[in-house]
């Protein structure tokens, strides 16, 4: 199969924005950036919603099966009792005055048919009509309270923006006639009160404090349990609790006045949010009108951070420390914390089914990986589609679990396949990593030359990175590290982007990552010993970065399946010799009379990532072979390598991609690149390319290799010139056995689909004891 391609004169430049949320909940969240020069809105002041007198108080909550705590089944409580609303011309508008009323700043979005589940008791109203400006759910039309033909099955729900209203004041004029009200605060910190703590990073211990009526206040510890603890510890990033000094706040609180929250926080501990824990008991109120904690002092919380989160000082335990095989993994997610949910049975990686899956389930996962609590349970292949078998569905969790695998689950996953696969977003400690660096000049907040803050001379200065090797693997951790997703490109000049001139000094050289550190200043490179001879400025590192990524991902069962070697003569051989796809001593083959031993098999590589793979350059790059007659748009796409059992290569080929086009699609995908009549190239999320085993240079020259037993390998994008969210599927491993004439491939699968214990088995494997074919 032969592919051409020509040029077009399209060139599309997409620009991603999207507001890079704080790992705290609603903890942090700062507004976007205006530009320079552009005048700032005042800040925003909360003004209690007056609500008209012939209008009756409510309250409101979001109930049910959620998957980040910001959204539920609209849950109204109304003369003495919780009821429901119905999805009958409920719209968007009726959303913001929910959210709005429960203290977020609007809605995103809602969702019909009982979505979270189906509410008990009352369905109070339907047929609901509100304009937006409702200062109430009450104050919107409907049937009349209780007046509806519904059934619980049409339950509404809502999705309301993590943005909270600033300075929003609670309503607690029902809290008297309501059980199981929810807690709803504006924000909520843990304030370092020792010093001890106040220097370190991240902040692991201090006082609860939130914030109301645009005022932080700490909370009575009269009854503060370790529940609470666990769920405060969880929204900031840690996987548990433990036990703190009380003497020592004791004496420190006894110094100063406390300026207390007027209620208590009552949680079951498996909650992924505050916004989940129950209102407490109501605290005394003192003859100033100032809420009194007799006998006690403000709650404080001690968290355990997870390994890769513990304080610097502790070090010298973690090196120390061998970790086990771990039962869990996330892959796929640009940011620390986030990712596919894999699970570990019998010695090979498999997804999770999202049929139930949500915070509860989802937090077992982030704790038990030494995060905090789930930010969200992310459902629908979101970030991007597994491989291999789909080991667990419906799973049930109580949230006290050490494991997901003790967890209730169903082993059956009929009806599942990966576009359900389940994700996770957990809660990470604040580390202030991106803090350190900065992107400047470029068009939008997604790309620019990188700047980090180094020490020089006892003080802090901005300075640029070497751009000698700087690579795709170092470009993804400074995007890690800025919470801006992957990157999808990194730059070794930047002459076109304007950064900060007094930042133009090169303050970091020789930068090497492995591509999963959470800093820059991980990876290895030259410390203060800086050497760049190119220089800082125009030849700065830079980056670009993008919310999504391709995931390339080669089928193994068909290199299986349509191996087999063919001699080929040398004189239909000419144009893949020019191409440096045959061995090396092919030049001493005679054109008329010679062979070269081939190996061949096809290619089938699918893109299970979240958006489309594209050539590294764009046509006015690529180069064209005179021979084939084509041009490539990547000079290297796949290396072909044929190992002996101790490591050491003994043949290779190498394909360049001609063309990388949708050969085939899943049902539902529309293909998009075709390299007939000169298109684009590319491979469209959901599609795959296949490159046939009868085409030139899709073999290994094995001419010179003795019978024997071998590692077949096939990598791709081996030099990492594309942007991947995951690298270690892109190589695909099988046993051969050579015999001379014949050849057998079997157990061939993907990179990282199995154990380390098993893979090392694969690899040191030496073949079968009797019947070995020996060696010329």
């Amino acid at each position: 199969m032969e592919r051409f391609l020509g040029f077009t004169h399209n060139h599309c430049f997409v620009m991603l924005f999207f507001v890079s949320l704080s790992p705290l909940g609603f903890a942090q969240y700062e507004h976007w950036p205006y530009l320079p020069g552009y005048p700032e809105p005042p800040p925003q002041v909360y003004q209690p919603p007056q609500r008209p007198a012939n209008i009756p108080k409510i309250q409101l909550r979001l109930a049910g099966q959620k998957r980040k705590h910001n959204e539920g089944r609209v849950e109204v409580f109304y003369s003495g009792e919780w009821g429901t609303v119905c999805d009958d011309d409920f719209s968007i508008h009726a959303a913001h005055v929910v959210c709005r009323e429960l203290g977020y700043v609007e809605a995103v979005s809602w969702l019909p048919s009982s979505k979270y589940g189906k509410g008990e008791g009352k369905i109070w109203m339907d047929n609901v009509h509100c304009n937006g400006k409702e200062t109430t759910l009450a104050a919107c039309t409907s049937n009349g309270w209780g007046v509806t033909d519904c059934k619980h099955t049409e339950d509404v729900g809502v999705v309301c923006s993590e943005k909270r209203i600033p300075g929003f004041k609670f309503d607690n004029s029902l809290l008297n006639q309501i059980e199981n009200m929810n807690i709803q605060v504006e924000d909520i910190r843990i304030r370092a009160i020792l010093a001890t703590y106040r220097k370190r990073v991240p902040v692991t211990e201090g006082y609860v404090e939130v914030k109301d009526e645009g005022t932080w206040k700490q909370i009575c510890d009269k009854h503060w349990t370790m529940k609470n603890s666990r769920v405060v510890c969880g929204m900031f990033g840690f996987p548990s609790e433990r036990k703190y000094n009380t003497n020592v706040y004791k004496m420190f609180a006894s110094r100063r006045k406390q300026h207390y929250w007027a209620y208590s926080m009552d949680c079951s501990g498996n909650e992924a949010h505050i916004s989940s824990c129950k209102l407490g008991n109501h605290l005394n109120v003192n003859a100033e009108k100032n809420m009194t904690c007799e006998n006690g002092m403000p709650a404080v919380v001690s968290c355990v951070p997870g390994r890769a989160f513990a304080p610097s000082s502790h070090s010298g335990f973690r090196k120390a420390f061998r970790q086990e095989q771990p039962l869990v993994r996330l892959k796929g997610g640009a940011n620390t914390g986030e990712g596919r949910v894999e699970v570990l049975k019998n010695g090979e990686w498999g997804t999770v089914c999202d049929d139930n899956w949500n915070l509860v389930s989802a937090s077992v996962v982030c704790r038990e990986l030494g995060f905090g609590s789930a930010k969200e349970a992310i459902t629908g292949a979101r970030l991007g589609q597994g491989m291999g078998p789909i080991h667990l569905n419906e799973i049930d969790c109580t949230g006290f679990e050490k494991s997901v695998t003790d967890c209730k689950f169903n082993m059956e996953s009929q009806g599942c396949n990966h576009e359900e696969d389940a994700a996770v977003r957990c809660n990470v400690p604040a580390m202030g990593f991106q803090n350190q660096l900065r992107l400047s000049g470029g068009r939008n907040p997604y790309e620019g030359r990188v700047e980090v803050l180094a020490e020089r001379n006892g003080t802090l200065k901005w300075g640029t990175v070497c751009s000698e090797n700087w690579s795709t693997v170092e470009a993804m951790v400074v995007c890690r590290q800025l919470g801006l997703g992957f990157a999808s490109h990194a730059f070794q000049e930047t002459w076109y982007w304007h950064g900060d001139i007094s930042a133009d000094n090169v303050v970091m050289s020789g930068v090497k990552c492995s591509g999963t550190e959470m800093s820059l200043a991980h990876c290895r490179h030259d410390g203060a010993d800086v050497s760049c001879p190119r220089g800082g400025g125009r030849f700065g590192a830079g980056v670009s970065c993008s919310e999504t990524a391709p995931d390339l991902v080669l089928n193994a069962e068909l290199v299986e399946q349509t191996a087999y070697l063919e001699d080929r003569p040398m004189f239909m051989l000419q144009c893949a010799l020019e191409e440096n796809c045959l061995a090396s001593s092919a030049v001493n083959t005679s054109i008329t009379s010679g062979y070269r031993r081939l190996l061949r098999f096809s290619s089938q590589i699918h893109n299970n990532g979240q958006s489309d793979f594209r050539p590294k350059n764009g046509r006015h790059a690529w180069v064209w072979h005179d021979c084939h007659r084509h041009y490539h748009s990547m000079e290297v796409f796949t290396h072909y390598d044929l190992l002996n059992l101790n490591g050491t290569k003994v043949a290779e080929g190498h394909k360049a991609s001609f063309c990388l086009e949708d050969t085939e699609c899943e049902a539902d995908v529309q293909k998009q690149y075709e390299c007939a009549n000169f298109g684009e190239q590319g491979i469209t999320v959901g599609c795959w390319d296949v490159y046939r085993h009868d085409i030139d240079c899709q073999w290994i020259d094995i001419t010179d290799v003795p019978p024997g037993d071998y590692l077949f390998q096939v990598v791709i994008n081996p030099n990492y010139e594309v942007a991947e969210s995951d690298y270690s599927n892109n190589v695909m491993k099988c046993r051969s056995r050579y015999d001379g004439q014949r050849i057998w491939m079997y157990n061939c699968h993907i990179g990282g689909s199995f154990s380390e214990e098993t893979e090392q088995k694969f690899e040191h494997f030496s073949g079968l004891t009797n019947n070995k074919v020996s060696t010329r």
